[in-house]
């Protein structure tokens, strides 16, 4: 005699595959498909609404409820309970929905014989797409086992919800509303240049057809060797070879990271054990992460999310027998996606790629970054894009202003031919600049440092003869391993750099994990607030001796040369008190000991706090050098999440507040003899760096790829003009002072780019 749960499932088996069946036009089908759920699931009532946009959902079928009420209901995001369940993404289940505060009452549905209610999201990349929801005359307690079965279903739905047929059937609805979409679309800058080519529809994720394994054995087979094939076809793709140097690699590297993470893997053939396919255990596995890491606020969290969906997609692709070799194109394109994965860029002949839009995009999403490093223009947050351009439709893109344009017309396409010509010109010119000095119209010398993550950086020594090195993240190598480095490892890591720069000045930041730099090796418990939580160095004064070895490894790579260490997040003048005495105990030991120590040994400290600029005063009497971190500075000091698509154009650096914090600190400095550099975006920005050097900075250290543009506008810059107008714009109350400063250079032949 089978149980009433297996019956269940059996029943549920045979729904997804009458599901799979059903042919009907689109909105014929999903009336169809909701009555079937509806008897399966032994309820009363049932609806499927779909996302229109980001804001808004619309019902697009019903079963239960009023005849002909499909595309009569709309409901905002958040909006009752439907919108609760579109707008947190999770399954919402009540025994009786009127008494529940979010109810919002539709009349015009016929809903008010019924009282229990389960809503499920229908999900799809991070977003979503839908709602499915069931409704019962009486009250109904649903069990776990019956909301599984639900978030079993939404996941087949999510597949007919963001096919081609319901994007063109949605694309009918908004033109024959009058919503028919224009040439010219404006969207998010997130990469500047301009690109013409023809459209690519990015497209990966397919339908999910077999849930349960009828061989578990050979369910794991295939997900081995999907997984190592996936791992191997990474490590050539991202040779860093082929890809060039610069930041993206960091992040190219820490995906890679990713995708042979053990953990996760480990998670996967747990499902398969369990009784699920490969496929189905691999998407499982997401889900049971994004569950966990959805709620979070932090932005290199959620970009972990994209990555991680990415890594599950592309391994699902090699379950299924999908080459992942790259396309090869016979012309320029543009590609357009809802979102993309780092890894997916490189899918793609990217020599051939002339522009990216996304549709939901953010400056620290990982494929912009990568993007930009390779000079390929990016423009996000242009809704529905995606479900308009038909492949091979011609394409214009402006990164610099953020537009898109369909079907250009010539004047278009000439004006964007024209400014892809003279960014070439730019990028010849940025060249000639190498053996240039970094030096002002009036003679002032500004030293120009670079920021090194991982070795491909050191490249940039040369290629931009830069002054040395003014941060080393000495996180990178922590986090590209699997286990601990220990002392001699660190120690080769960095007598490997210093060997690179030579007699250039090299500044070793301590080991700055937590937040969005997780290690593979350390649990890593959650917090609400991880940008403010246990990070940094807050972590190795209380991990000690991790601390201590990095400092005995600092010390026997520089035997015989200068070191430079500072220390990250310090908070008060205890902490660095801390953290220098750790430094100072583990050189007399060396000496102790016999070994050959650094010739002279510096010590300093980040000034990313706020707290630390009311104690700056004595803080100096012990540094020997600082070193402002503006990106975290300006975040805390704005109380503003830097990874906030809505909070990116409301707090500038470029504000008077934040620009009299600057100069405070560079004044304090200065009058107290010891050097201050500036290592965060801030000083790669030209238009900042302008500010900066207003302010008295004389040490800027930025990412390689800035050094030829900040130059540029050093050697067209009077310092004496500029630190006049920089006083009287201090004294302005307006939100931002960029455009004056964009005004005053254009006004003084300052060149920026």
């Amino acid at each position: 005699m089978t149980s009433p749960a297996i019956n269940q499932a059996m029943g549920i088996l045979r729904l997804l595959r009458q599901i799979t069946q059903v042919q009907d036009e689109i909105s014929v089908r999903l009336d169809k498909i909701m009555g079937m759920i509806v008897e399966q699931m032994q309820a009363d009532a049932g609806a499927c609404y779909v996302a229109i946009d980001d804001n808004y959902l619309e019902l697009f079928a019903a079963y239960g409820f009023n005849q002909n009420i499909a595309h009569k209901v709309t409901l905002r995001f958040d909006e009752g309970l439907v919108g609760d369940v579109a707008s947190n993404r999770r399954t919402l289940a009540v025994s009786d929905a009127w008494s529940h505060p979010k109810f919002s009452y539709k009349p015009e549905m016929g809903e008010e014989k019924y009282k229990s209610f389960v809503g499920v999201p229908v999900t799809r990349l991070g977003r979503t797409i839908g709602v499915i929801t069931l409704q019962s005359l009486e009250t109904h307690e649903y069990t776990a086992f019956e909301i599984e079965i639900l978030e079993t279903i939404s996941m087949f739905m999510s597949e007919l919800l963001s096919s081609d047929e319901m994007n063109a059937y949605k694309t009918r609805l908004i033109r024959e509303r009058g919503q028919a979409s224009k040439e010219k679309r404006k969207g998010l800058p997130l990469s500047k240049g301009y690109g013409l080519g023809q459209a690519v529809i990015h497209r990966r994720r397919q339908i999910i057809t077999k849930i349960f394994a009828e061989n578990k054995e050979a369910e794991l087979q295939k997900l081995e060797f999907a997984h190592t094939q996936m791992n191997k076809d990474l490590d050539e793709k991202f040779d860093a070879a082929k890809i060039g140097i610069g930041e993206h690699v960091d992040i190219l590297d820490a995906y890679r990271m990713f995708a042979k993470d053990k953990g996760w893997y480990k998670k996967i053939v747990d499902n398969v054990n369990s009784g699920l396919t490969a496929e189905a255990a691999v998407e499982r596995s997401y889900e049971d992460m994004w569950k966990r890491l959805s709620g979070t606020e932090d932005p290199y969290l959620k970009e972990r999310l994209h990555d991680l969906r990415d890594v599950a997609d592309r391994l699902l692709g090699y379950l299924r027998g999908e080459s992942s070799g790259t396309k090869v194109l016979s012309e320029d394109i543009i590609v357009i996606a809802q979102t993309m994965g780092p890894a997916d860029l490189m899918d793609y002949d990217y020599q051939k790629i002339r522009g990216l839009v996304i549709e939901d995009g953010t400056p620290t999403m990982h494929v912009a970054i990568v993007a930009k490093a390779l000079n390929i223009p990016v423009v996000a947050k242009i809704k529905g894009l995606f479900d308009e351009v038909k492949n091979g439709e011609l394409i214009a893109i402006d990164g610099n202003e953020g537009f898109v344009y369909i079907h250009p017309g010539k004047a278009i396409q000439e004006k964007i031919r024209t400014k892809i010509a003279e960014k070439k010109e730019l990028q010849a010119k940025l060249e000639k600049l190498r053996e240039l000095p970094a030096v002002t119209k009036d003679g002032v010398k500004v030293n120009l440092y670079i920021n090194v993550g991982l070795s491909f950086d050191l490249d940039y020594i040369e290629s931009t003869n830069c002054d040395g090195i003014g941060l080393y993240r000495t996180e990178i190598p922590f986090m590209a391993s699997e286990v601990m480095p220990d002392v001699d490892r660190q120690q080769k890591y960095y007598q490997d750099l210093m060997d690179r720069a030579g007699d250039r000045k090299v500044v070793f930041r301590s080991l700055d994990v937590g937040s969005d730099k997780l290690l593979p090796y350390w649990s890593n418990t959650g917090e609400e607030n991880p940008a403010i939580g246990w990070r940094s160095i807050r972590i190795t004064l209380d991990r000690r001796a991790i601390l201590r070895k990095q400092m005995r490894a600092f010390l026997r790579a520089a035997e015989g040369k200068e070191l430079n260490v500072m220390f990250p997040m310090i908070s008060n003048l205890a902490e660095f008190e801390d953290a220098k005495e750790t430094l100072m105990l583990e050189l007399e030991k060396e000496k102790r000991r016999g070994n050959g120590i650094p010739s002279k040994v510096n010590v300093g400290l980040m000034v990313e706090v706020p707290s630390v600029v009311f104690q700056l005063e004595e803080i100096l009497k012990q540094a020997d050098f600082i070193s402002i971190g503006t990106n975290d500075l300006a975040q805390f000091v704005f109380a503003c999440d830097r990874g906030n698509p809505r909070l990116a154009e409301r707090y500038d650096v470029l504000s008077a507040p934040f620009l009299k914090m600057m100069q405070k600190i560079i004044t304090q400095a200065n009058d107290a003899g010891v050097y201050c550099s500036v290592c965060g975006e801030m000083a790669g920005n030209p238009i900042e760096a302008l500010a900066l050097i207003g302010l008295g900075f004389r040490n800027l250290s930025m990412s390689g790829s800035s050094i030829g543009r900040v130059k540029t506008m050093i050697r067209t810059l009077k310092v004496e003009d500029i630190e006049d107008y920089i006083s009287i714009l201090l004294k302005s109350n307006k939100r931002t002072l960029r455009p004056q400063l964009i005004s005053y250079a254009n006004d003084h032949g300052i060149e920026i780019y």
